[in-house]
């Protein structure tokens, strides 16, 4: 079982739902995944504090054309939809930061003068916490690096090569917004739980992430954060689009201060794990 925890904006609450429905879910079954997708900001270490077992680099396939075979015919120039590789005259450019690893400029070449060469993009570190119960993946981007979904894939394969069981629960920490690292992250999710706020940014950003979701035919509820603000148009709209309101977490200073503290919200507030409990075995966990 696979729930994938995404938000519109940044700053909802998502990894505090995260790292709490991973706890519970340990509490429940024994044994749980986390994965932070996250990978330009990952922080779901802060608050489970894993010890990491292993580091490794991930690396991506990109082109580096041997002038000595090369024709100059422009084949890998035409078939590159992102301008990674050119060709002016009698030289040959390639921008390794812009390839997206696709191969395309390997297959057409028809002298084979296009040779693999290999780029960083991050690290995916492994470890465990909980005293062993939660299983703790995530990928740390490299600084000024902008392709995050190959290391979220590498981030969610390592899981896999984990896992001794595929039915285990899975919580993935999604990355916030509704572009390209959301969608690798929530595509193959059983179920993605939504995390807003009730203000009008929220509200307008939850729109963007529902929208998505149902491009996606993918299930989904709404968990609204910091409830009690004063603007209700968010509940009254997920009312009249049919959408689930799973829970609602109180607008609560000492909530504020266990996070900055770097606490998880069931240990602030253990009451509240009976709800996380409950969104668990709606969603089949």
């Amino acid at each position: 079982m696979k729930i994938a925890i995404a938000s519109g904006k940044g700053g909802t609450g998502k990894t505090t739902v995260a790292v709490s429905l991973a706890l519970v879910s340990a509490q429940k079954s024994g044994k749980v995944f986390y994965l932070d997708c996250d990978v330009e900001e990952p922080n779901g270490h802060i608050f489970l504090k894993p010890e990491i077992e292993n580091t490794r680099e991930f690396t991506l396939e990109v082109p580096r054309v041997n002038e000595e075979l090369c024709t100059y015919c422009g084949k890998c120039r035409e078939i590159c939809r992102y301008n990674a590789i050119t060709v002016l005259g009698k030289t040959v450019m390639s921008f390794p930061d812009l390839c997206h690893s696709c191969g395309g400029c390997f297959l057409v070449c028809p002298e084979k003068a296009v040779e693999s060469a290999w780029r960083t993009v991050g690290v995916v570190e492994r470890g465990s916490a909980g005293n062993g119960s939660i299983r703790f993946v995530h990928g740390r981007l490299r600084i000024g690096e902008a392709m995050a979904p190959p290391l979220i894939s590498a981030v969610k394969e390592e899981a896999e090569e984990m896992a001794e069981d595929h039915q285990q629960m899975v919580i993935l920490d999604a990355p916030p917004g509704t572009s390209c690292p959301v969608i690798e992250t929530v595509r193959d999710a059983d179920y993605t739980v939504l995390v807003t706020e009730p203000t009008p940014f929220g509200l307008n950003d939850l729109q963007l992430a529902v929208g998505m979701l149902r491009k996606l035919d993918r299930p989904f509820g709404v968990i609204i954060n910091r409830a009690g603000l004063g603007f209700r148009e968010l509940n009254r709209w997920c009312s009249q689009e049919a959408i689930d309101i799973l829970m609602e977490i109180p607008f609560d200073r000492k909530i504020a201060q266990g996070y900055a503290s770097g606490m998880p919200l069931i240990d602030i507030m253990p009451g509240i794990s009976s709800d996380f409990s409950a969104i668990l075995d709606a969603a089949g966990g």
